[in-house]
């Protein structure tokens, strides 16, 4: 029989009661996790760890494939509806944006996926941008350019207001307890 591990939470995190949290899930300081949001972990050896200050929007999906991690590095945003789907890293403060779908990847700090985007077995270097509806299969182009000014300031701008968010709905009595129950 298989045994899940049960999710830890940090007691400053903010879990909406309508997300799914299973398995070997650890969910770091500050982290604002939307409603309806999927985090799954219960494959078995499958890891899911979202460090510090994370914002995690409506509908995004995180599962990890049997035997796999998937870490999404400190101050990352992950936009509505989007999937990374493990094994990957999402490094420090990346974005995913909306319906995007990240699998078998790395991204490096401070990349930036647009909407609608597929980013599949590759690595993609630090402080990269990939473009709206772009398919990144295996291989990363020389033409992905470095995430412009405009942009980093967008990206920070939506991790803070969804920060405040975190801090505002912890001090009501929405979220998930610490202990992960429902």
């Amino acid at each position: 029989m298989i045994e899940l591990a049960t999710p830890k939470i940090s007691s400053s995190a903010f879990v909406d009661r309508s997300a799914s949290v299973l398995g070997d899930v650890t969910i770091g300081d500050g982290v604002y996790i939307a409603p309806n949001v999927s985090i799954r972990a219960d494959e078995p050896g499958s890891r899911i760890v979202i460090e510090t200050e994370c914002n995690i929007q409506d509908n995004v999906v995180l599962h990890g494939l049997a035997d796999s991690e998937l870490s999404v590095g400190r101050g990352s945003t992950l936009a509505h509806g989007c999937i990374v789907h493990g094994p990957c890293t999402v490094g420090k403060g990346c974005f995913i944006g909306f319906g995007s779908v990240v699998f078998r990847s790395i991204l490096m700090d401070g990349c930036v996926v647009l909407h609608r985007a597929l980013v599949t077995q590759v690595t993609v270097p630090p402080s990269r941008l990939i473009a709206s509806g772009t398919i990144v299969d295996g291989r990363l182009e020389d033409h992905h350019s470095e995430v412009p000014d405009h942009m980093v300031q967008f990206v920070g701008s939506v991790r803070d207001t969804n920060l405040e968010l975190a801090a505002m709905y912890g001090r009501t009595d929405r979220g998930r307890p610490a202990d992960g129950a429902r």
